[in-house]
């Protein structure tokens, strides 16, 4: 028999891409899940395989060190009867000189790109041919995958599903932003593949990085550790907290991934300017559901930053309600983290499913701006000292804080107030546009039997004193209309709740503030006011926040901070409310006009109207949608929007991808700044 020779093939990127659901990432190169065949064809010249006289065999490598100790690198024959453990190939059809080959990875396979080679062999003599490359990823549909997930829905929102929300604004006011994932977009593949390449554990020691890559916990680390820069470690993005953005993209801005991923490429991996906790999150979350790990954003509101890890978080204010000194440990009124699916072999049972990762740098994970993965579960059951770091996370939606009123002869005073830390622990539903609570998963209902033996333990003491049902009872209130623009009244309410008459005395306090908590300067005080409460009655005290007060001072975290606290004189106790409030933007308006169809051209109209009393400058939409827009569109308005004029434009639109998607605008001028709005538009499939 002559030699057999290997004169093309063909990797059917179409169709295992449409089986192995990585059709969306345009099928420039064939893209495949561990643990489950894809087929390809050879085709030989001269003449066909003969089986039992030619022998052939593959080999896959991975990484720049492949060894198949390592796990790295196989050599396998094709065979009759695969073993689900190792690579295989078997034998689906011939016809005539072309044969069709169905080869598998094993579902623990390390991910990445790989080299394949054909040998055959023929009488002692073979030859060896290059086939090209291809990309494993993990795979949430194999049963035996660590990835895997039982619920087809919950895989189409946490894997396949390329735009969602994400939850910010305080405990009291909840709303969302829309974010483009774009995990399949042209070059995000080859981005997040890079990622895991320049990460100082692969520099350190290649080999030993690429055969851990088939555990999602290790992704999952390095991951964590890249999204940020702290590490000088060329992370994909730089944090900025201080409301100076000028030198790059305040945080607020941001859209979506793919925008960042692609700058971060673009600039030969320097950091991009600039993100804050759910643009880190949201980044991790793009890359993870990229390499096949199901994942979501979830958001913690008054989450706490407990830096020396003492689960009380002390705050010191002035008979007014001022800040009376510095404190590291911060409570942001929200903080968002990333959350993927996967078993944690490397713990005992009984941990597996969601595991919290955090890519904020807030603290060093043995030496590296990380944190995670750590298991809800331990989180909820106080377990702390189980891999990784949860009691970071446990402080985060269960530590204390305690108000100490310091009084004007130094004296310090500790205030009666209940914690509420970790409220309204929340994420995207599947399928749908609402919030999902998912508080349940993170703590046992509180005063419960269960958190009283989690906090134990965690060798944790409540602190806080609970409010008691007897006495005065203080919280704030907030008219309706806290409109960017408008002045608004914000309330402090005293009940009492005695069968006698109360005397006390009430102050408020408001200052502009950062989403992590940093008080701002004042803009807005009450002189103190003595008032006394009839039995089981409610009194209001108003405090009027002024437009022009609080115009220049707003962060562009648009929050205010009121502080209020009470001195009842019978008991000397002093009662303490605090409360952010979240003041509005106007909305967007996105208007669809035209038949949405696959490859057919439609137009949106775009509009917002100023609420200021001055002229908006500088005003910018950004636009972007997978599948709708190609990449991120930018149109920059000529002129100042007038106030109460209405900024407008419309833009034309190609849907590549047919069903569900999200339009999604952002708007940014000298005055409003981070101003969101989308749409869900559904695409009709091409005719045939």
């Amino acid at each position: 028999f002559a030699e057999l020779v290997l004169e093309t093939w063909d990797l059917h990127c179409d169709r295992n891409g449409q089986e192995h659901r990585t059709a969306d990432m345009g099928c420039k190169e064939l893209v495949v899940r561990r643990g489950q065949p894809f087929a390809i064809t050879l085709r030989f010249s001269g003449r066909g395989y003969e089986e039992g006289v030619d022998k052939l065999a593959f080999n896959v490598a991975t990484g720049p060190c492949p060894n198949e100790t390592s796990g790295t690198s196989s050599h396998f024959v094709m065979t009759d009867c695969p073993e689900e453990s190792c690579w295989s190939a078997v034998v689906q059809q011939q016809d005539g000189e072309s044969l069709s080959v169905s080869l598998c990875s094993p579902p623990n396979a390390c991910i990445g790109r790989y080299s394949m080679t054909l040998e055959t062999s023929t009488d002692y003599q073979g030859s060896t041919f290059q086939i090209g490359d291809f990309v494993l990823l993990f795979n949430p549909w194999h049963p035996e995958d660590t990835v895997f997930m039982r619920d087809e829905n919950e895989r189409q929102e946490y894997v396949l599903s390329q735009q969602g929300l994400i939850f910010q604004g305080t405990s009291n006011y909840i709303y969302s932003i829309p974010w483009n994932f774009g995990q399949f977009e042209d070059e995000v593949l080859a981005i997040c593949l890079n990622m895991l390449d320049i990460n100082p554990k692969h520099l350190r020691d290649q080999n030993r990085d690429c055969s851990r890559r088939s555990d999602p916990v290790y992704i999952g680390r390095v991951v964590s550790a890249m999204v940020n820069c702290n590490d000088e470690d060329r992370g994909v993005l730089f944090g900025r907290w201080d409301n100076r953005y000028e030198d790059g993209m305040s945080p607020m801005a941001w859209i979506g991934s793919v925008d960042i991923l692609k700058r971060w490429k673009n600039f030969g991996c320097q950091p991009v300017k600039y993100g804050q906790c759910w643009v880190f999150a949201a980044v991790a979350c793009t890359v993870m559901r990229c390499l096949g790990v199901p994942s979501r954003v979830v958001t913690n509101y008054n989450s706490a930053h407990d830096t020396n890890a003492n689960l009380t978080i002390d705050r010191y204010i002035n008979e007014k309600g001022e800040q009376e000194r510095y404190s590291w440990d911060k409570i942001w009124n929200f903080h968002c983290w990333v959350e993927s699916w996967m078993t944690r072999p490397d713990l005992a049972a009984g941990y597996d499913g969601w595991q919290a990762l955090d890519p904020t740098p807030q603290e060093k994970s043995e030496g590296v701006y990380c944190c995670g993965p750590a298991p809800v579960k331990a989180i909820k059951e106080g377990d702390m000292h189980l891999k990784y770091d949860i009691p970071f996370i446990f402080a985060e939606v269960n530590a204390d804080v305690v108000y100490w009123v310091v009084q004007s002869d130094g004296m310090e005073k500790q205030s009666i107030r209940s914690s509420d830390v970790g409220k309204y622990i929340s994420t995207k539903s599947v399928g749908r546009d609402s919030r999902e609570d998912i508080t349940h998963n993170y703590k046992y209902p509180e005063g419960s039997e269960e958190e009283r033996a989690v906090f134990e333990k965690a060798e944790h003491q409540k602190k806080s004193i609970g409010e008691e049902d007897e006495g005065l009872h203080l919280r704030i209130k907030v008219s309706e209309g806290a409109n960017k623009g408008s002045d608004f009244d914000v309330f402090a309410v005293v009940n009492n709740n005695t069968d006698e008459e109360r005397v006390c005395r009430v102050t408020m306090c408001a200052r502009a503030t950062s989403h992590n908590g940093t008080v701002g300067p004042q803009c807005g005080l009450m002189d103190p006011v003595d008032i006394d409460i009839e039995p089981r009655a409610e009194k209001r005290v108003p405090l009027r926040i002024l437009y022009e007060e609080y115009r220049d001072k707003l962060t562009q975290d648009n929050l205010i901070k009121v502080v209020a606290l009470l001195n009842d004189h019978q008991t000397g106790d002093i009662l303490v409310a605090v409360r952010d409030i979240y003041v509005e933007n106007p909305k967007i308006k996105i208007r669809i006009l035209g038949e949405p169809m696959q490859n057919r051209k439609l137009v949106a109209e775009i509009s917002l109207v100023n609420p200021l009393s001055e002229p908006l400058n500088g005003c910018v939409f950004g636009v972007e949608g997978t599948g709708l827009t190609d990449g991120h569109f930018v149109k920059e308005l000529e002129e100042p929007v007038e106030p109460q004029a209405e900024a407008k434009f419309r833009m034309d639109l190609m849907p590549r991808l047919s069903g569900l998607q999200k339009l999604m605008v952002d708007f940014e001028s000298d005055q409003l700044t981070g101003v969101k709005g989308y749409r869900n538009v559904i695409i009709a499939p091409q005719p045939m």
